[in-house]
């Protein structure tokens, strides 16, 4: 089942791959960006390798890019799907063969979450800046909350099951849908998803396939709506997922592992006091 699942990422991988090299290839001449190429493989190199460990990657991007002033806040959401989703793929072909999940659920839950971001990525595309800073900010907020609490033992613990049904398998397709839709404001979805899952009683050993192919599925939708709709800085996503995809494959065959609780919490520091600026600047 996973092998189908794959495969199907696998398609959406080359569709992705297509639109987003051809849109950077007839705009080679005219991109325009405050960023560098060595500081757009950086960010993407720091981030997607920390991912690969579980510490996410769309709240440190944010943090990072707007701490060094590296593209327009309108083109945030944008830039973080296009940028990360290449990347996040990689990770999800290298982990989900591992782990059994009920069909039912993780194909339901892959694919509502796809349907959210293409929907979520349709609206937040054409929001001005001042309203991408309130969104971002709440969406940072959201992000640190679940990491600390998570950090702090307050996340539920979940059960045994490794599938749903009725009233419970409809509640984490709904979730998931909003989910997928909040991914595209900035939101990630790692700790949200883990905390769903582990609500309704899954075991904490499905979280992983659901909530990686939940990203892996959901970004090829939204990157290319992003790139359809020009909401996206160009140098930076091109950068950042070549830079990411090597992160990513040294982090999962060579690091594995780090020790990354005091990490954790100066992350949660940067990301609260990103959010506080965003959201002076939204009521500016």
């Amino acid at each position: 089942m996973i092998t189908g699942v794959l495969g199907v990422l696998g398609i959406l991988t080359t569709w992705l791959t297509g639109v987003f090299t051809m849109d950077f290839w007839r705009n080679r001449k005219r991109i325009e960006s405050k960023s560098t190429w060595l500081s757009s493989a950086g960010i993407g190199f720091i981030t997607d390798f920390f991912d690969t460990l579980g510490i996410g990657s769309f709240a440190t991007s944010t943090a990072l890019m707007r701490a060094f002033d590296q593209t327009e806040d309108r083109i945030l959401p944008g830039t973080l799907n296009v940028a990360h989703a290449l990347p996040t793929i990689l990770e999800a072909f290298i982990f989900m063969k591992v782990i059994e999940v009920e069909p039912l659920t993780l194909i339901s839950m892959l694919f509502s979450a796809t349907i959210g971001a293409y929907f979520g990525a349709s609206f937040i595309s054409k929001l001005d800046e001042k309203k991408i800073q309130l969104i971002v900010a709440i969406a940072l907020f959201a992000s640190a909350s679940l990491m600390i609490a998570g950090q702090l033992g307050l996340m539920p613990s979940g059960g045994e099951a490794i599938g749903l049904t009725g009233v419970k398998l409809i509640i984490a397709v709904v979730g998931n849908f909003v989910l997928g839709v909040l991914m595209t404001a900035g939101i990630g979805l790692y700790a949200p998803c883990m905390a769903l899952i582990f609500t309704l009683g899954l075991s904490p050993r499905v979280a992983f396939p659901i909530m990686m192919g939940s990203c892996a599925f959901l970004m090829p939708a939204a990157a290319v709506k992003f790139i359809k709709e020009d909401a996206y800085d160009r140098r930076i996503a091109m950068g950042g997922t070549i830079a990411g995809i090597v992160g990513v494959v040294i982090a999962a065959y060579l690091v594995k592992s780090l020790p990354l609780n005091l990490l954790k919490w100066l992350v949660d520091a940067v990301i609260i006091y990103t959010a506080i600026s965003l959201l002076k600047e939204s009521q500016s």
